[in-house]
């Protein structure tokens, strides 16, 4: 029977009272390697009590004292990486490169907050009117709910969402993905195990949807980081901002890259299978759509064919796999219904994944490199996430109508194109409704310095995760203007701006 895992309420782990349990799969083999609980509502509760319960101490506690604690942790998870690699790998489908980096990119926002000191100071000024000083500072707001997807379990809630939010002072509520919890159940015993962290400040369950509505409503919850899909997220930023709560909400994507005649062929398609197939496809930052020039077209599906016939496709922890499989059989199933919908539209099939098999992981959840080409506007298939390892060639004539067709959809998470052209690299990035730009680069993903930056259907908020809009997003602004009375000004009459406006 597979081991039953419990959930993480001030630092302790709880045996749950549900009857329901979710199933937790090795996603090369289809086997279930655990279970974890749907907590109740009440669980849920008890972990934003323990959380908010943590805060006023944490929040209390010197900067400097928090960021000694972040350096420590941080030198965990690097001592920890293989383990946690093989264990994302397992439980998501990811090849062994592919999840090494999921574990890298939760351990570089670890190092950005590191860096707290310098990046939560505020601002002052003395005797910005005479006698008076004013300074702003950065507060910690206090509970933060993080509500996690399935595909990225090391970097998006111990990446995106804990290191930021603690070092400033918060304490953190994780909802981790019921289909790939493991990952982060493991971080979270070495949080507290070897991370010496005081109890409660960072807190995991696992529930359904129903349980985590609480997390929009509840007084005690002060901002909710969300990453999953469109419909979800507009839920989400509309309730919880409703109940005057700070939301962000990373959703889904359907990024493009155009693909002009002067660029360099064989490194643009050698970066279109990374980008395409990279993580199964499971990714917002995914490259799926491929919007060329007609010119080239012919010669740039012929030589994608190839190369993505090449990849093998194998058991994520294998060392040789380069195409891993995807998350669940529900997802598979889903994957190859989008690959019948794009033939029932009409779109051609170049290479179809639907069949594939691997010997011996013949229950694995195995979908092969599949390209569609002639996609045509309109066409579902083209315009909506599949989250899977299927690319759409799109053609167009010139620059200017593949910079229209792209800017025409409703997602603009990231946008690239592959060009020699100075110019029409520049009018692109001055141009594209993505918000996150590659030039001659697949994955326009910047480092944890710089902000994880959607736009339109792909972001709902204010501001986005990482970078200093990480920073300001998990604090508030308390402003204080100070006077000191003096021999002259003791007893005098106070006007109605008491002095802090000041005319020659």
């Amino acid at each position: 029977m597979a081991e039953r895992k419990r959930y993480c309420v001030g630092g302790e782990w709880r045996e749950s009272r549900t009857d329901k349990w979710m199933p937790v799969t090795d996603s090369s083999t289809g086997e279930v390697i655990a279970e974890v609980p749907c907590c109740t509502q009440e669980e849920v509760e008890s972990a934003i009590a323990a959380a908010h319960a943590a805060f006023p101490e944490w929040s209390m506690t010197s900067v400097s004292k928090r960021t000694q604690l972040m350096f420590h942790w941080r030198n965990v998870l690097v001592e920890h990486l293989e383990e946690l690699t093989v264990l994302c790998a397992k439980e998501l489908g990811k090849n062994l490169d592919e999840a090494r980096g999921d574990v890298l990119k939760a351990i570089e926002p670890t190092e950005l907050a590191c860096a707290t000191p310098f990046t939560s100071q505020g601002s002052a000024l003395l005797q910005v009117t005479s006698g008076f000083d004013t300074a702003s500072y950065r507060m910690p707001l206090g509970v933060v709910a993080g509500i996690v997807p399935f595909n990225f379990p090391a970097m998006i809630p111990w990446g995106w969402m804990v290191p930021l939010a603690i070092a400033t002072g918060n304490t953190v509520v994780l909802k981790a993905a019921s289909l790939t919890p493991l990952t982060s159940m493991r971080i979270m015993e070495l949080f507290y195990e070897e991370g010496g962290f005081p109890k409660g400040i960072v807190n995991l369950v696992t529930c359904s949807r129903k349980e985590s509505e609480i997390f929009l409503t509840d007084s005690r919850v002060k901002a909710v980081t969300f990453v999953g899909t469109t419909d979800v997220g507009k839920h989400i930023y509309s309730v919880a901002s409703a109940n005057g709560k700070r939301v962000q909400a990373q959703c889904e994507a359907k990024n493009h890259a155009l693909v002009l005649e002067d660029c360099d062929l064989e490194s643009t398609v050698n970066a279109v299978i990374n980008s395409t197939y990279g993580c199964a496809g499971m990714r917002c930052m995914a490259l799926p759509v491929v919007v060329v020039q007609e010119s080239i077209a012919d010669r740039f599906v012929e030589l994608l064919t190839e190369k993505a016939k090449a990849l093998k496709v194998g058991c994520a922890y294998d060392p040789e796999t380069k195409l891993g499989p995807v998350v669940s059989a529900a997802h598979k199933e889903k994957v190859c219904g989008w690959i019948a919908k794009g033939v029932e539209e009409g779109a051609k099939l170049v290479l179809d994944g639907r069949d594939c098999v691997v010997p011996g992981f013949e229950n694995g959840f195995f979908v092969g490199p599949t390209i569609f080409d002639h996609v045509k506007p309109g066409m579902s298939v083209g315009d909506r996430e599949i989250f899977g390892p299927v690319t759409l060639i799109k053609r167009v004539k010139d620059f200017e109508e593949g910079l229209a067709l792209m800017n025409a959809n409703p997602f603009a998470n990231g946008s690239v194109i592959f060009t020699q052209s100075g110019y029409y690299a520049r009018e692109f990035e001055m141009r594209t409704d993505g918000g996150m730009v590659g030039i001659n680069v697949g994955i326009p993903v910047p480092s944890g310095y710089f902000p994880f930056s959607g736009n339109k259907d792909s972001f709902f908020g204010d501001q986005h995760v990482l970078g200093l809009d990480g920073v300001r997003f998990y604090t508030r602004a308390k402003t204080v203007t100070k006077h000191w009375y003096d021999e002259h000004s003791k007893k005098r009459a106070v006007d109605t701006w008491e002095g802090t406006v000041e005319r020659i």
